[in-house]
């Protein structure tokens, strides 16, 4: 059998394993190592194993379970509650205030645990029953949680920069640094999109709470004095090279363990609850990156990317006609497939058609995760609003639905804005030292 037609019916047999819901890495690894078998059969074995102890080996993906750990901690002591209540201080009392709390809370909360289902979990609970204690309406709160969680895997330390480094290896310390500025913009887009909301319609967000004064704002600030101070120290850390990105995982772990211990929420049940939820999610990502290089593995036997780079090379397109068509694409893929696996499908693929053409892997990493963020929202999968919908009983699926729509736009809006001035994710990772 031709590599190209054993390529065509791994694909194909991928997409149909992964619409019946068979596990993502379980799924690639699966059919990597049948695919390698018919391809070179003394290889398959041999390709199984020696990936899967290579990646489990590969010291960089540490900050996986640290970064997770952070945000566990930060949980568990009370640090989100703190977040949140400053967020609420300085913006509660603006019409549409508390969504933007939400919204701003999240992308606080994900640059401590690098999860969007954790954010959107965590800020949820904390913040949706504040919502509908001031009559929001149903689609905005829910849309805000389900939108700012989203921002989890945006702004650094982001799980998905992680998988992305390894995949295309590629700086991790850079790769965060061009997450800051893109996520800081989609949290302002995010905020903007509920102000246009509630001025179109101000029965969807009808009450607002007292304005609080600045004394009290800046308590409020001061009480989530120690989250800032982590993210603050890690990131600016790998900025300044102080730090690699690995050691600021260790950093902001310790801390965030120091903080916890300090309030005293070191209970046994707490920390069975952190330790539990940390080796659950981190296994979760290293079965799919197990599965992701065992496949990739297979898709460089095929020889199916040279004949695509050499496709494309013949067709004269340029370096942005391909990648705004590979955004499209994205999209599209997030509609019905999970953020992890379109990653980790695709980049292999992807990366030996675009880098020959110029493009920036670190700036086209950027765009791809927003991307995935959109998939994290869109019908009928959308990870978040199923989270969000665990959390909030009441408010049908369909509603929550309609909510995601006006962050949905803000997201396309970012990645329009970024297709036009790349800078924005590269003056950073520029200018880091070290």
């Amino acid at each position: 059998m031709e590599s190209e037609t054993v390529a065509i019916l791994g694909f194909v047999a991928l997409f149909v394993l992964l619409f019946i819901r068979m596990p993502v890495g379980l799924t690639m690894m699966l059919i990597g190592t049948v695919g390698i078998y018919l391809i070179r059969p003394v290889a398959a074995v041999p390709t199984l194993a020696g990936e899967i102890f290579a990646e489990a080996a590969n010291f960089p993906l540490i900050i996986i379970p640290l970064f997770v750990l952070m945000g566990n901690l930060a949980g568990v002591s009370g640090m989100s509650r703190d977040l949140y209540r400053a967020a609420n201080a300085w913006l509660g009392h603006m019409k549409g205030g508390l969504a933007s709390a939400t919204v701003v809370g999240c992308a606080g909360f994900s640059a401590l645990s690098g999860s969007s289902l954790a954010a959107a979990l965590t800020m949820g609970r904390v913040s949706l029953p504040e919502m509908q204690r001031y009559n929001y309406d149903d689609g905005l709160a829910t849309g805000a949680i389900a939108a700012g969680g989203t921002l989890g895997i945006l702004i650094p330390p982001s799980a998905g920069f992680v998988i992305y480094a390894i995949l295309t290896e590629e700086s991790i310390g850079r790769l965060f640094l061009a997450g800051v500025f893109p996520g800081l913009m989609l949290t302002v887009l995010f905020v903007i999109a509920i102000w246009i909301v509630v001025k179109r319609d101000p029965s969807r967000a009808p009450m607002a709470a007292e304005a609080v004064p600045i004394g009290d704002r800046m308590r409020a600030l001061a009480g989530a004095g120690w989250i800032i101070g982590i993210v603050g120290l890690t990131i600016g850390g790998i900025y300044t090279g102080v730090f690699s990105a690995i050691e600021a995982a260790g950093i902001g772990a310790a801390l965030a363990f120091l903080v916890t211990v300090i309030r005293k929420a070191l209970t046994w049940p707490n920390m069975q609850d952190v330790f539990k939820s940390t080796l659950r999610a981190s296994g979760t990502l290293f079965m799919i990156l197990f599965g992701a290089f065992v496949f990739k593995t297979f898709v460089g036997f095929t020889g199916i990317t040279f004949a695509l780079s050499t496709w494309v090379g013949e067709q004269g397109f340029t370096g942005m006609q391909i990648v705004i068509a590979f955004l499209v694409m994205f999209i599209v893929l997030g509609t019905f497939l999970e953020g992890f696996a379109i990653l980790v499908l695709t980049v292999p693929l992807i990366q030996p058609i675009i880098e020959p053409l110029g493009v920036n892997m670190i700036w086209f990493g950027v765009m791809m995760v927003i991307a995935l963020e959109m998939g994290l929202i869109s019908p009928p999968v959308g990870v978040n609003v199923f989270v969000v919908k665990g959390i909030a009983d009441g408010v049908p699926l369909n509603t929550i639905f309609r909510g995601i729509w006006p962050f949905w736009f803000a997201m396309l809006a970012g990645v329009v804005i970024l297709v036009l001035f790349p800078q924005i994710a590269l003056i950073l990772p520029n200018t880091m030292f070290g």
